[in-house]
Formats: C-alpha cells, structure tokens, sequence
C-alpha cells in the first residue's frame, strides 16, 4: 500500500531533493526512510545487546542455561 503526503521543506533540502531524487523524487525519500527505519532498529537491538551483557542478573541466568548445551541431545 501506499500513501500521499504532503510535507514542507526548505529551500536547501529542495534543491538537494532535486538533485539527487532524480525523477522520482518520492522513490529517493522513501529509500531513505527506510534506510533510517533500518538504522534505528539496529541501534535499538545493539544498546539492548548492550543492557544485557552488562546485566548480571541476566548473565547468571544465561549461565544456566548454557549448561543444557551439552546435555547430549543431537541437535
């Protein structure tokens, strides 16, 4: 599905708009949405990495847990 906005820019991002949005200006400003979507996922997904590897409530737990990767079970 797709939708039509209609938003405001300045005179600066206009013309770099034109420049590198090519004919399809809407096609270049959805890539990059979705690019930044993309990036903030990930950045979201490192600093929780993050909160857990530096959680030790949480690595005892994983601890745990990893004892039962050699339990003998054929993956």
């Amino acid at each position: 599905m797709t939708m039509r906005v209609t938003f405001t820019i300045d005179d600066e991002v206009h013309d770099f708009l034109t420049n590198f949005g090519g004919a399809n200006r809407s096609a270049y400003v959805n890539q990059l949405l979705k690019r930044e979507k993309q990036r903030i996922l990930e950045e979201a997904i490192r600093k929780a990495n993050q909160e857990e590897a530096e959680d030790p409530e949480y690595q005892k737990e994983l601890s745990v847990w990893e004892e039962t990767l050699s339990d003998g079970l054929k993956p």
